[in-house]
């Protein structure tokens, strides 16, 4: 077995310390990877502090991962030692269900395997990014095109998809009115690819504070949602809206935004349950739909997208030793938008 070196939790309420992960032995149809950069995202925060949860711990998060490859077992045919690749939300799944087959596995019947804080095939505890090395089935390891700055490529493979999949799912594109709720690291994202795919996309944010950044990440309109007059002067007025915010909003007042047959997305994840009045559907055969992260295959074309349109996160990269405070800045909203680690600063175990 690899010993890996990582920052690691060891209980809920701890500073992240370092720390070592052990990696399986690489079978058949597995790649390892040196891991180079691994993104950090409001999920490994909400699962180490059991926002979602009891986890066992120690525990290493993170799920936006880009490396190198280092070795590849007997069998593995889709990649190569050298290799620049990613590997995102999930590492598993059961490959017969009728959306795995589909190329769907994030749909998995029996639920996919988290990259971290799941139980992995052989009864361990999954680990994930914030370390040196990972080994990964190779149907999960994903190939990232040349026109993507490596520093900056892991945030996709969480931000990235979890908002190019509804996106392309609900069809954003020319002539479709697209409004993004929140610019984080998901409605920085959000935007950039609504705004790539063509849509005319509006930023709904509490206060103008970001107006600057949003139309430079490709914004046709901005609106402080905390005005009184807003969310009454744009009823009706959008096709889709993804919804970005981790926290609790008022769902019957964004649903009334919506024009007719128009959807609503939540891809952000507060703890809490949010109430909705049924009636607000009715006005406008509204909808409101939830969507998570996408399917290898959607993943893949995500990053080919990306590189045929020069789309990259806009990151800050922290030493491992910076993970603690930047993950309070990440709950204080201080980052833009999306932090990064530089792995090889982990501490040699």
């Amino acid at each position: 077995m690899t010993l890996a070196a990582a920052y690691t939790a060891v209980s809920a309420t701890a500073p992240l310390e370092p720390g070592t992960v052990q990696r399986r032995e690489v079978g058949a149809r597995d790649v390892l990877i040196e891991i180079a950069w691994a993104g950090i995202c409001h999920s490994d925060i909400h699962t180490v502090r059991g926002d979602w949860g009891d986890i066992a711990y120690p525990q290493t998060v993170g799920h936006e991962i880009v490396g190198t490859v280092a070795r590849v077992g007997a069998e593995v045919t889709t990649h190569a030692v050298g290799e620049l690749v990613g590997v995102g939300c999930m590492v598993d799944s059961c490959r017969e269900c009728d959306a795995c087959v589909a190329g769907q596995e994030q749909y998995c019947a029996r639920g996919f395997t988290d990259t971290y804080a799941a139980t992995d095939r052989d009864g361990s505890i999954t680990q994930g990014g914030y370390s040196s090395h990972i080994v990964v089935d190779e149907h999960f390891v994903l190939r990232i095109p040349e026109g993507i700055a490596v520093e900056k490529a892991a945030p996709l493979l969480c931000a990235g998809i979890t908002t190019y999949s509804p996106l392309r799912h609900w069809n954003a594109g020319p002539g479709s009115r697209v409004a993004v709720v929140g610019l984080g690291g998901l409605g920085h994202m959000a935007v950039k690819i609504a705004h790539a795919m063509g849509a005319e996309v509006t930023v709904l944010s509490r206060t103008l504070a970001k107006a600057d950044d949003a139309r430079a990440l490709g914004a046709d309109h901005v609106h402080a949602t905390g005005e009184r007059e807003t969310m009454k002067r744009l009823r009706g007025s959008f096709d889709l809206i993804i919804n970005t915010v981790s926290a609790p909003v008022d769902l019957d007042a964004y649903l009334k935004l919506l024009a007719l047959d128009g959807t609503m997305v939540c891809v952000g994840a507060p703890p809490e349950r949010l109430p909705v009045q049924v009636f607000t559907l009715f006005q406008n055969r509204r909808s409101l739909a939830g969507s998570t992260i996408g399917g290898i295959a959607e993943t893949q074309e995500m990053l080919e997208f990306c590189a045929q349109h020069r789309i990259a996160p806009d990151v800050e990269i922290v030493a491992a030793d910076q993970v603690n405070e930047a993950w309070e800045r990440v709950l204080a909203a201080d980052v833009r938008y999306r932090f990064v680690i530089d792995i090889s600063t982990l501490p040699t175990p």
